[in-house]
């Protein structure tokens, strides 16, 4: 009945048109609205974003009397060819309870936003054979008794927001069927169960005892032409009823189990999603098919062993998101191309399990699930977080009132999903404390289906309801004690880790290492898959991604929505790229110099794999081919001599500063989810370079430079070919030109201030990195020269110094003479000292002495503004993505080039982004090829890097990605040392130790010139200046 329904939506329930359901009400005047849909994304109420708080005073179990209320009213006939049949009028979804009307009768109630409910209409509807349309009417509230059990952190939508059918069936029906498959120790025997259940109405019980039910298992991957002209040859299995399977007299459903084995089983896993198709067939006493059920379903084991979760045997690892419905423009409808989109690129980005945030999802994902091989955790559609803030209210779980309601989500859920072979764990819903419905629920689970494990993290994480340790943002260090704790038997499986707000995702590495060398950690689900920002168009016609609050919603949490490593219309963060590489199925590594290439799959092996090889000198394409490489086993491993490889020669004879070692693994065959030729795995290696290099030095002429005294500046040049302006009262280079073209538009000073990330913001029990930095003044620093001097040097150089003094930007100019070291508002001590020479180079020498009771530093460098027109960057170092000192795993070095507008990072609420790291030299250059070259100096480390358009101020005014405004200039961030973003949560100040700053000496030089048409910029990370 999908389509274009008629509806109008009434302030609450009281309020709707009186009789609206009856079949002659006239609806003329009233709007139309897709079916399905959610009402707020057609203009109709407002969506409300929260993450804890209800939306709505809390007096469980009543809800406010302002209960936005949609009246939805359509037509529809009954088919001839059903005649005589049984008619169902099925909701696949409501949010999030409704009363349904046939021809003005009431039919039914139902709700739970996220499960199916199911009417039989037939007496309600007119016959067949008459001219009359049937009418449907649908009221719908938004608020129900049940919305305290749907306390989740997402965007509270509503309406009939998944299809609605209208469904066929002979007088007596399969109505529910349980495909069950039990596999012997050796995997080599499959015993089948299908256990089936029939509905039949009263007058036909009598002749229910003279029916006959049969099933028959087809392989899917059988020889194509005889899947076309015979199913029969298909046929695996032919399943019989079971002995004294038949039931008894007795009224309501009547059960049947069928059986029987399937012998050399293909069996279903993430790497081998095979599938068989089951057809479940009900005859009458002559042998005439009456009807029949199919689905699709796979043989796999699920069991647990110590502290491990077995598939077919192996114990796997959850390499996960966690998946909200989300859609930019429909909300919580969903689109199957959309569902195909998220798989794909899961896939592709080495991602292959899932976790259902927070509900129930539509019946086809998983049956893309099925199809795509992706592990699946199914959670009921229960979480009461709210109640964390009610002093006056305990949670449903401890309340015996609840219980049924509770238990009649996770019935709803195990039924309608028993059959997927993609579910391997079932979970009891998400943070609603613990308590005895919990384990009623758990109980239920058990005796319904004990082939799965089930899940729950509330109460801890480790109580009896759980088959799995399942914390969510535990530390490292803490996972790793429930690991070796030798009275804990259970694995741990993270169910929310790694907070993708915003530039996040810091130290997932950290945990990967802990977890590929721990037995007991069995991966986890990262929190979470897609910002849900909704498309929100501005009065000027602009359109944007919105969050919490942009449509006046109160109460609202912001942009705590927006979690996810895609964006709202699937382009991918940066972040994937480090989750890819830390999900990547072949693993590399160098060790007593032999390369080490691991294949940590757990089925499958690596023919299917092409492997090969690049070897790059100082960003140079020194050589590269094709890496033969036997067929791996899983869990199995191949050494290569370095002697023996072919790049050994290469490597033994070059000279250069360094060598990087580059092994790509590419899919040889075209899959579901990738062409031929994706890169399923990648790993660079550092190697020691075999021959010692010397940079030559750079022969300089000995010409005068040219120094003039301008008013408070000095300018300083070579003829015509650059002039550079140093300002004598701040101590900076201010200008910079080349052949009369300006590269640099406001002078180089010192920097420790970033734009706040999402994380950086995070302070919900202890106090935020951002508030420390602002107490301190961090934010508004005013730097002050102390000691300015200028030399002409014998060797035809100019020295410049002077020593920078930083104060809080609001306080009062100081004198010259109160400026010192002693100073008790100086929180920052700067030593500059640069040289300047003939070629139109520079180098900056720096001594940092920050306040020793600073808060950690968000960076340590340089900052300078380039002139637009230097729209092209090129550089050596990390890429060519966006990445950061605690998030770089995935990024290789080498040589890259980009606009300088694509170098920013759209995250939808600006922040700190676009940097670049261990970046050894950088250019900005414009159209024509001038420019400025920069690099690190001397034993100064290689340097994070950032230009952008968008300044600092700039990135911290703006509340949204689309209310940015370019600058007149380029900000360029040259730091030799930059904070880590952290990601173990956004609520919690939690960069890793060894990415802090703290308040300590730093020294660093940065070495700047200009470059022309003809620079390369590899000849001049080579060379050397005199001393």
């Amino acid at each position: 009945l999908s389509g274009y329904w008629k509806f109008l939506l009434a302030s609450s329930p009281e309020s709707v048109p009186e009789k609206f359901y009856d079949a002659y009400f006239n609806d003329s005047d009233w709007e139309a609205l897709p079916v399905p849909s959610n009402w707020q994304m057609h203009g109709f109420d407002r969506p409300i974003y929260t993450n804890v708080t209800y939306p709505f005073t809390m007096n469980p179990p009543f809800v406010p009397n302002d209960n936005p209320t949609g009246c939805y009213r359509t037509v529809f006939r009954i088919p001839k060819e059903w005649k005589g049949r049984r008619i169902l009028l099925h909701f696949e979804a409501v949010d999030s309870a409704f009363f349904a009307w046939v021809n003005g009768v009431p039919v039914g109630y139902s709700q739970d936003s996220r499960l199916p409910a199911e009417f039989e209409i037939t007496d309600f509807c007119h016959p067949c054979d008459s001219e009359k349309e049937n009418v449907l009417a649908v009221q719908v509230m938004r608020w129900s008794d049940g919305s305290y059990l749907e306390d989740q952190d997402h965007w509270w939508l509503s309406g009939i927001h998944r299809d609605v059918l209208l469904v066929s069936k002979p007088q007596i029906f399969i109505t529910d069927y349980f495909f069950k498959a039990t596999l012997d120790e050796g995997f080599r025997v499959a015993d089948i169960e299908v256990e089936v259940e029939i509905d039949s109405q009263k007058q036909d019980r009598e002749h229910v005892s003279t029916l006959s039910i049969e099933a028959t298992l087809y392989d899917n991957y059988g020889p194509a032409d005889v899947l076309t002209s015979d199913m029969s040859a298909a046929s695996v299995a032919n399943l019989k009823l079971k002995p004294a399977s038949r039931p008894k007299h007795c009224y309501g459903f009547h059960g049947y189990v069928l059986g029987g084995k399937v012998e050399n089983p293909k069996l279903w896993s993430s790497e081998h999603p095979n599938l068989y198709t089951l057809v479940v067939v009900l005859k009458d006493s002559n042998g005439k098919l009456i009807e029949c059920e199919s689905c699709q379903v796979g043989i796999r084991n699920v069991v647990l062993a110590h502290k491990q979760m077995l598939v077919n045997g192996c114990p796997v690892v959850i390499r996960g998101v966690n998946r909200h419905e989300h859609h930019p423009r429909v909300g919580k409808t969903n689109l199957e191309a959309c569902m195909i989109k998220d798989l794909v690129l899961m896939r592709q980005n080495n991602i292959n399990a899932v976790r259902n945030s927070h509900y129930p999802q539509h019946p086809r994902w998983y049956e893309l699930c099925d199809i795509f091989g992706l592990y699946v955790i199914d959670e009921a559609n229960i979480e009461t977080h709210g109640f964390d803030e009610s002093s006056h209210f305990k949670h449903p779980t401890l309340e015996p009132f609840w219980a049924s309601a509770m238990l009649d989500r996770v019935v709803g859920m195990v039924e309608r999903d028993k059959n997927h072979a993609c579910i391997i764990v079932w979970s009891l819903g998400n943070e609603s404390s613990y308590g005895p419905n919990h384990s009623a629920m758990s109980g239920w689970i058990r005796g319904k289906d004990p082939t799965r494990p089930i899940h729950y993290e509330g109460g801890g994480s480790r109580t009896s309801s759980t088959d799995i340790v399942c914390p969510m943002y535990m530390r490292v260090w803490d996972i790793l004690k429930i690991a070796q704790d030798p009275s804990e038997n259970r694995p741990l499986i993270l169910c929310e880790y790694s907070h993708a707000m915003g530039n996040s995702n810091g130290n997932i590495d950290a945990y990967w290492m802990a977890i590929d060398n721990t037995v007991g950690l069995q991966g986890g689900f990262i929190w979470d898959w897609v910002d849900q920002g909704l498309l929100k168009e501005d009065a000027d016609g602009s359109k944007n991604w919105a969050y919490g609050g942009d449509f006046g919603d109160t109460p609202n949490d912001l942009n705590f929505c927006l979690n996810g490593i895609v964006w709202p219309d699937r382009t991918i963060h940066p972040a994937v790229h480090e989750v890819k590489y830390l999900y990547q199925p072949i693993k590399i590594t160098m060790m007593d110099n032999m390369l080490k290439i691991e294949n940590v799959h757990f089925f499958e092996t690596t023919e299917a794999l092409d492997f090969s090889w690049l070897l790059q000198g100082d960003g140079c394409a020194l050589g590269s081919g094709s890496l033969n490489v036997p067929s791996i086993a899983p869990q199995s491993t191949h050494l290569i001599n370095m002697k023996s490889s072919p790049w050994f020669t290469i490597w033994s004879t070059c000279v250069v500063k360094e060598i990087f070692l580059s092994i790509n693994v590419k899919l040889r065959y075209q899959t579901q989810w990738a062409k031929d030729g994706h890169i399923l795995a990648s790993a660079q290696i550092c190697l020691p370079p075999k021959k010692g290099f010397v940079p030559h030095a750079i022969a300089l002429p000995r010409s005068s430079l040219v120094s003039e005294r301008v008013g408070d500046h000095v300018l300083i040049s070579k003829s015509n070919a650059w002039q550079i302006k140093v300002n004598s009262i701040s101590g900076t280079i201010d200008s910079w030109k080349v052949n009369n073209i300006e590269l640099m538009s406001k002078g180089i000073h010192p920097c420790f201030w970033r734009t706040p990330t999402d994380n950086d913001k995070g302070g919900f029990y202890t106090k935020p990195y951002v508030s420390r930095w602002r107490e301190a003044s961090l934010d508004n620093i005013s730097f002050y020269s102390s000691q300015f001097s200028l030399k002409e040097l014998p060797d035809q150089t100019v020295e410049i110094s002077t020593i920078y003094y930083g104060l809080p930007g609001n306080q009062p100019k100081p004198d010259e003479t109160s400026l010192s070291d002693e100073s008790e508002s100086v929180l920052f001590r700067v030593q500059m000292r640069g040289r300047i020479y003939d070629s139109g180079d520079v180098i900056l020498d720096y001594e940092v002495s920050p306040k020793n009771d600073l808060p950690p530093l968000p960076r340590v460098g340089v900052v300078f503004n380039a002139d637009k027109s230097l729209s092209r960057a090129k550089w050596y170092g990390r890429g060519p993505f966006e990445c950061y000192p605690d998030r770089k795993a995935a990024a290789h070095v080498g040589v890259y080039e980009s606009g300088v507008d694509e170098l920013h990072v759209p995250y939808i609420v600006p922040g700190e982004c676009g940097g670049r790291a261990d970046v050894r030299w950088v250019a900005l250059q414009d159209a024509d090829g001038f420019g400025l070259f920069a690099s690190a100096y001397g034993e100064s480390p290689p340097m994070q890097v950032s230009a952008s358009y968008y300044g600092a101020a700039e990135l911290d005014r703006a509340t949204h990605n689309h209310k940015l405004v370019k600058g007149d200039d380029i900000e360029v961030h040259l730091d030799h040392k930059h904070m880590g973003l952290g990601g173990d949560d956004s609520w919690s100040p939690c960069v890793h130790e060894q990415y802090l700053l703290p308040p300590a000496r730093y020294a660093f030089s940065v070495r700047l010139c200009p470059l022309l048409p003809s620079s390369s910029c590899h000849d001049i990370y080579h060379s050397q200046l005199p001393c």
